[in-house]
């Protein structure tokens, strides 16, 4: 099954996850490439997203899984075709024929900016790298299930904070994406909890980049 790294950027990101979905679907019709369905009572076009994301989260490394029927087309010629198909925002960067196994996922790199209206509080970079530091980090987690507490510190990888300018802090990490994943704003959730006066006005999250659990990119 082929697969298409692409990003949703600007005023993409409220795009919902269904409705990326139905996108896609209807973009591959305008583009002339041909879905193949599922079986069963309800068929569905063969096409899903590896990683889920939430309402306003920017990224540059999604993974759409599709399957195609009727004569082959080679991977440049499904990039051209859908990116003519596609609204301003969303962009396929490159397509392969053969993939990985979803599951073999791990880690995702993500770049969280958080913004302060009257400034960066005095202390924070200090503060929030030493909240992140402890040995172990309780926020509550929302899900199908009711609100449950999560322990994040075990799924943070890798972590660090700088500067962007006097208003704005920049939070990289490198965090667990599956079984257990972590929602890169319950990293916000945890400063807002432990660290109210160090909380933001405004927050942006980006996804970078994904990895398998050798931390090697993943395709």
């Amino acid at each position: 099954m082929p697969r298409a790294l692409f990003e949703k950027t600007g005023n993409a990101v409220y795009i919902s996850h269904l409705d990326l979905m139905r996108l896609f679907q209807r973009a591959f019709k305008r583009a002339d490439l041909t879905l193949t369905h599922t079986q069963g009572y309800n068929p569905r076009p063969s096409v899903s997203i590896a990683l889920p994301m939430s309402v306003g989260v920017e990224s540059v490394c999604e993974l759409l899984d599709f399957d195609l029927t009727g004569d082959p087309v080679s991977c440049e010629e499904i990039l051209a075709r859908l990116n003519k198909a596609l609204v301003e925002g969303v962009r396929v960067l490159n397509v392969y024929p053969d993939c990985r196994k979803i599951r073999d996922i791990a880690y995702l790199d993500c770049a969280v900016t958080m913004e302060y209206d009257a400034g960066i509080p005095i202390d924070a970079v200090e503060r929030i790298t030493e909240l992140f530091s402890r040995e172990s980090l309780t926020v509550e987690k929302r899900g199908k299930n009711g609100v449950v507490k999560q322990d994040i510190i075990p799924l943070i990888r890798s972590f660090n904070l700088v500067c962007a300018d006097n208003k704005s802090l920049i939070l990289n990490a490198r965090i667990c994406c599956q079984n257990p994943a972590l929602n890169p704003m319950q990293l916000v959730a945890a400063i807002e909890a432990y660290l109210p006066e160090c909380a933001p006005d405004f927050t942006q999250c980006r996804r970078i980049e994904i990895y398998d659990a050798e931390e090697s990119v993943f395709r």
